[in-house]
């Protein structure tokens, strides 16, 4: 059985690798595990600290490792490798690429072909985005507050992981207006297993190359 350890940014990511994506991929003989960042307990870190973890978990033998972050809370104050120079390409997608080959490349010679870099575009909550039914289904009518915004959201985005990351406008805040009471990790765990991972993987296709990498690797 092969073993994938996915560093989480934050509980919200560790529930969905947990209770979501580790059924999926126990069919593919692939066993993974879910820590949050060590340094914090669930919050993005230095790219050195966050790379020193990699490096260590590479350490153990047969083990693949890949991370779980949130582009939408990562800043230049991370220190994460090109970033600058990926900050001035238009494409988000192509920006995606440039920064997950830089922080591989970050990564020590000998170990760096067991690690996938995945930085989520834009957030976790994006992919959650995914069939406007399933907020109809998941969420008591009291508390869908936002049904315009929630149809406009649908009506702009036919790629939920383009749902961009400006305060006002990223998916968790366009949630919060949208749901009253928002949970972060609650509402996460159930979306994610109402709408099923392929269905999940159908429409989003970063996260869907990057499932498809751990399955492949």
């Amino acid at each position: 059985m092969k073993r994938v350890i996915i560093i989480c940014e934050g509980e919200t990511e560790r529930e969905f690798c947990q209770n979501v994506l580790a059924t999926h991929l126990i069919h593919r003989d692939i066993h993974i595990q879910a820590p949050l960042i060590k340094k914090t307990m669930g919050g993005i870190v230095k790219w050195d600290i966050l790379k020193r973890e990699i490096e260590t978990h590479l350490q153990e033998p047969n083990v693949v490792v890949t991370t779980f972050i949130d582009y939408y809370g990562v800043y230049q104050k991370h220190s994460f490798p090109n970033w600058e120079e990926a900050e001035r390409i238009v494409d988000k997608n192509k920006r995606m690429d440039f920064l997950e080959n830089a922080m591989k490349m970050s990564i020590a010679e000998s170990i760096r072909h067991r690690y996938i870099p995945y930085l989520q575009l834009h957030e976790f909550e994006g992919l959650l985005f995914n069939d406007i039914q399933i907020f109809h289904q998941q969420v008591p009518k009291a508390e869908l507050v936002g049904l315009t915004e929630l149809q406009k959201t649908f009506e702009d985005y036919d790629n939920p992981e383009m749902i961009n990351n400006s305060k006002e406008t990223s998916p968790s805040h366009r949630l919060k207006r949208i749901i009253k009471g928002y949970n972060k990790p609650l509402y996460g765990h159930y979306f994610a297993e109402a709408i099923g991972i392929n269905r999940i993987r159908e429409k989003s296709p970063r996260f869907n190359e990057w499932i498809t990498k751990i399955i492949n690797h």
